[in-house]
């Protein structure tokens, strides 16, 4: 089984995944453009081969030239975990004749508007939505939406350029922020509870799942610096709360067509219980939440998800044994982290919980917290009990401080 895997080493799950093929018996050729030395050593020493193609953003040409350097080399599957390679990944699908994601496919993965319009279709609730290419066409679409609107980046992924704006006003201040954006969606706001609903299917049937919990919404977390976000895996997916979302995943898996591999899809459930349909991707979640599956339930997703892309199997037993809690942390101040408070007394009263302390260490610069969910770090706490997993989160939320000058 030889399989080509775009930018093996980046982002930093990606050396995780790509181990993952080799485990389960795939030669795995990694494709990007950086040169080979410039991989994580763990990457390099996993590959059977590497592709330096001029750029990644260049799809022609990186296709071209992976033709060429492969030619009378069967390669039975194309993989890319990072949204902005998916489209690259199916132009070399159909290139290469390899099964999968075609372009046609991929897109409504890529494109918020598009993705909408075929749930739509499918009768699946989603947010009132319209594109726009221009600032004339944001201030109509808002009009006949109503306030208050979402805009976010069509080929968007996360919450990066993404804005709540509750009246014109709000409106008027955002244009200038996303003037570099060439296409939006304007969409209703909903106001609820945001989940995910991520899953490993193999041609079509979903082999494994999990549900997460955002505390707060992203959109909330990304706008308030002193906010902890938290994520946290659920133990108990099939809860009756949660079971119109899961069903409403179901459904928007069988609708787009997925055949393998990784999706993470966001959801909201409003106060009413009406559930309605955020966004998916045709990859896993970022932010270390494929870990945070690992945690859970004790088994290697990384690995499991390669046994399915590769030769249609999951083979790891599913016993879902923990919530597990993904903390982020963001410095207070600016500069050097010279300080952790709180941190020894939670590991004196939760250390047993203590699954994984990723926090930046005092002397690293402090990291640009709108940039990147991860931010200064995070604690990964598990437990059995939800109310107990949850009441943690929260101490470690409010009590451990980084500080930074």
């Amino acid at each position: 089984m030889n399989v080509l895997m775009l930018s093996p080493g980046y982002p930093a799950e990606m050396p995780e995944f790509t181990r993952g093929l080799v485990e389960v018996g795939a030669s795995v050729i990694g494709v990007g453009d950086q040169p080979v030395g410039g991989l994580p050593e763990r990457t390099r020493h996993t590959l059977a081969a590497y592709v330096q193609v001029g750029s990644l953003w260049d799809e022609a040409r990186a296709v071209a030239e992976v033709r060429e350097a492969l030619a009378g080399r069967r390669i039975d599957r194309v993989e890319s975990l990072w949204e902005p390679l998916m489209v690259l990944a199916a132009r070399l699908r159909e290139a290469l004749g390899v099964p999968g994601l075609g372009v046609a496919d991929t897109i409504p993965f890529r494109d918020k508007e598009a993705m909408k319009v075929k749930l739509d279709a499918a009768g699946i609730r989603t947010p009132r939505h319209v594109a726009a290419t221009s600032v004339g066409a944001v201030w109509e679409a808002a009009e006949r939406i109503g306030f208050p609107v979402i805009v976010k980046p069509i080929a968007g992924a996360g919450s990066a350029d993404t804005y709540r704006c509750d009246s014109p006003d709000e409106l008027k201040d955002v244009l200038p922020r996303i003037a570099h954006v060439p296409s939006v969606s304007v969409e209703e706001f909903v106001d609820g509870e945001e989940y995910t609903f991520d899953t490993v299917t193999i041609d079509g049937r979903i082999a494994y799942y999990n549900v997460a919990w955002y505390r707060p919404r992203p959109l909330i977390a990304r706008s308030n610096e002193w906010i902890s976000p938290q994520v946290v895996a659920l133990r108990d997916p099939d809860a009756a709360e949660l079971a119109d979302g899961v069903r409403m995943g179901v459904e928007v898996i069988r609708a787009l067509g997925v055949e393998r591999g990784f999706t993470h899809m966001e959801w909201y459930k409003k106060a009413d219980g009406e559930v309605v349909f955020g966004e998916i991707g045709a990859r896993p979640p970022g932010a270390h939440q494929v870990d945070q599956m690992n945690y859970a339930c004790d088994f290697d997703v990384f690995r499991e998800w390669a046994r399915a892309v590769t030769f249609g199997r999951f083979d790891a037993p599913i016993e879902r044994k923990y919530n597990v809690a993904l903390i982020f942390k963001r410095a207070h101040g600016q500069g050097t982290i010279y300080a952790v408070e709180g941190l020894e007394a939670i590991y004196r009263r939760h250390g047993a919980t203590i699954a994984w302390d990723n926090l930046s260490k005092i002397g690293a610069r402090r990291r640009n917290w709108r940039q990147t969910l991860v931010s200064d770090g995070f604690l990964m706490i598990r437990h059995p009990d939800l109310a107990t997993t949850l009441s943690i989160a929260d101490e470690v939320g409010e009590h451990v401080r980084l500080l930074a000058r």
